[in-house]
């Protein structure tokens, strides 16, 4: 051990040669394309939604129609505007998604973890309030297999004594 560090300076110049290897994270960057928009892939249950984000008056068009016309349910609606409110950023962004198998509340579902995905890619410093919501994180649930034996996943046949 004859090479003990004694006194701050010492410490000074063996710490020196480690900060020039160690780099600072760079904040992340925005990702868009040419056309300046954000794209992402969102998914719930069985639906799968392709989302594309850009500045705009807040128009949402789902597979080629509005969204009133599309989720005609208020709820529906509710959950694609989640993101927006989350990030304080409603009536700026205009999406375009479009969205193929699994039903409207799983598409809906879909549709949110898409734009919330593009919102934090077209935005960096809007992660922190989405992950906080938890709207990056991929909704795992699924519909459960059913069983040989069994009338559906978990049911059973009817029990007759007789």
């Amino acid at each position: 051990m004859s090479d003990e560090i004694k006194s701050l300076d010492e410490l000074n110049t063996a710490v020196s040669g480690i900060e020039a290897v160690l780099e600072v994270a760079a904040p992340r960057e925005p990702v868009r394309d040419e056309l300046g928009r954000s794209y992402a892939t969102g998914k719930r249950k069985d639906a799968v939604a392709r989302v594309w984000i850009k500045p705009g008056s807040g128009k949402v068009i789902v597979n080629g129609k509005d969204q009133d016309e599309y989720f005609a349910r208020p709820v529906l609606r509710m959950i694609l505007r989640q993101p927006f409110t989350v990030a304080g950023v409603e009536g700026e962004f205009d999406v375009y998604a479009t969205v193929k198998g699994g039903g409207l509340s799983g598409q809906a579902g879909a549709v949110k973890h898409g734009v919330s995905k593009a919102l934090q890619l077209y935005e960096p410093s809007l992660r922190g309030a989405l992950k906080a919501a938890g709207f990056l994180t991929r909704d795992s649930r699924v519909v459960e297999r059913k069983k040989y034996g069994k009338r559906k996943a978990r049911r059973s046949f009817q029990f007759s004594k007789r």
